[in-house]
């Protein structure tokens, strides 16, 4: 399985995390994605993702001028994406919690 099929069902939590940390724009987005353990992450992924949450009104965009080059579109978590992060953390909790006790499991038949 590559981590592309694991990432499928995170990556939107993962995102709406890290917008909901700070104002970030796509590239620096993918950059700050790359230097915290996603090492192949690239924008053809982020870019299509930050349009599907903003469809969903889980995020919001404003574009800001840049002192290098052309504005920039800024990315922020709307209320029902708070709501969405929320819940996306109580299910990831129980998701490592099950998969752990079903790892330590099969760890002990292989003894």
């Amino acid at each position: 399985m590559s981590e592309t099929q694991l990432l499928k069902g995170v990556l939107d939590g993962c995102v709406l995390q890290v917008i909901s940390e700070r104002e970030i724009y796509g590239y620096e987005l993918v950059q700050y994605l790359k230097e915290n353990g996603f090492p192949n992450m690239v924008g053809g992924t982020i870019y299509p993702l930050l349009q599907k949450l903003e469809r969903q009104d889980l995020i919001y965009s404003r574009l800001k001028p840049s002192q290098e080059g052309p504005d920039r579109k800024y990315f922020y978590v709307t209320p029902e994406g708070q709501d969405y992060l929320v819940q996306f953390k109580a299910q990831w909790q129980t998701l490592v919690v099950n998969v752990n006790q079903i790892m330590k499991e099969e760890n002990k038949d292989e003894r």
